[in-house]
């Protein structure tokens, strides 16, 4: 996809790719199917698609894969995130019909399926991720007919940030990313596999900063900022800094205690056995160097802007909401 050509402002939205979500626990497990959440990207093309045009890429250039499990309606319900999955879980425990279930749902409904409207729109044909064992009993009737509402779609192209660094560097190609007044990054277990370690990252987070270009990442996306260790520089060659602009500043993500949740009650629980990924974000991000706040409860909102850097990050798909007022007020006015 090329990026937008016309006098109106721009964003660049960053969306992991990753399908396949590594565990370290149960010993010798391949992986379970992974991707992005809709929900904590669709506020933003909602938020600002009448006024911004959008260049949407991934890591390495692959189409993004949703993930099944961050659909759940109650992923929809924002501040109301809490309530919403008690009152969902309650209502699977026993007999469970889906369409009772989601008659009694009807604002999170209509709420999903705007979002899933902008998906097809701007997104075109992506792959599904598999449902789990864990996985909401709503979401599992979901998957096959959302497969189908999109098989008639095009499949569009993704360039890769590295594509996107190349372009910016050179001078005989009109793509600025200093054009963007910012560049959001959605959360899901993806970004746990291709955000870190990755040297294009962090370039692309240090041009960012260097032409006073917003940061906005929700959830898992902060990950991102492990990469900010690297630079890459106009020879390919990869240089590292832990001493970085970036060093020292604040972030939010999803707290350890929210993850090691969904590993042992959530979506990512396999019965009878203990789960565990390879790390957890809060303390990858402090051991990189940063001032990791999380939240007591882990379904509480936490938004946290450094103005420094012009970095917003906040902590989860419950923070979407005042993520994208906060991001909105953040910007210029057009």
């Amino acid at each position: 996809m090329n990026a937008p050509t016309s006098s109106r402002p721009k964003a660049l939205i960053v969306i992991p790719s990753a399908a396949l979500l590594p565990l370290t626990e149960p010993a010798g497990h391949p992986g379970v199917s992974t991707g992005f959440y809709l929900v904590e990207l669709a506020q933003i093309l909602k938020e600002f698609g009448d006024e911004y045009d959008f260049t949407f890429a991934t890591p390495g250039g692959l189409v993004p894969q949703l993930e099944i499990n961050g659909l759940a309606l109650s992923m929809h319900a924002a501040a109301k995130f809490s309530s919403a999955t008690v009152s969902a879980t309650a209502a699977q425990v026993f007999r469970f019909d889906v369409d009772t279930f989601r008659a009694k749902r009807p604002e999170l409904v209509a709420r999903r399926d705007s979002e899933l409207a902008l998906a097809r729109r701007h997104l075109g044909r992506l792959p599904v991720s598999e449902a789990l064992p864990g996985s909401d009993k709503e979401v599992v009737v979901l998957r096959d007919d959302l497969i189908k509402s999109m098989q008639d779609l095009p499949e569009h192209t993704f360039p890769s940030v590295e594509q996107l660094v190349h372009r910016h560097r050179d001078p005989e190609d009109a793509f600025d990313l200093g054009a963007f007044d910012f560049v959001h990054m959605p959360g899901g277990h993806a970004p746990m596999v291709d955000f870190v370690d990755n040297p294009w990252i962090g370039e692309l987070l240090h041009t960012a900063r260097e032409n006073q270009v917003l940061i906005s990442l929700i959830c898992h996306a902060p990950v991102a900022m492990a990469s900010a260790k690297y630079r890459v520089s106009p020879d390919g060659s990869v240089v590292t800094n832990p001493q970085h602009a970036f060093n020292g500043v604040r972030v939010t993500t999803v707290a350890k205690s929210a993850e090691l949740f969904v590993l042992s009650n959530g979506y990512l629980k396999i019965p009878g056995k203990k789960v565990r990924m390879g790390y957890f974000i809060d303390e990858a991000l402090r051991d990189a160097g940063y001032q990791v706040q999380t939240t007591t409860n882990p379904t509480a909102i936490k938004v946290i802007w450094e103005a420094d850097v012009r970095l917003l990050t906040s902590n989860g798909p419950q923070a979407i909401d005042e993520h994208t007022a906060r991001l909105r007020t953040l910007l210029p006015r057009h």
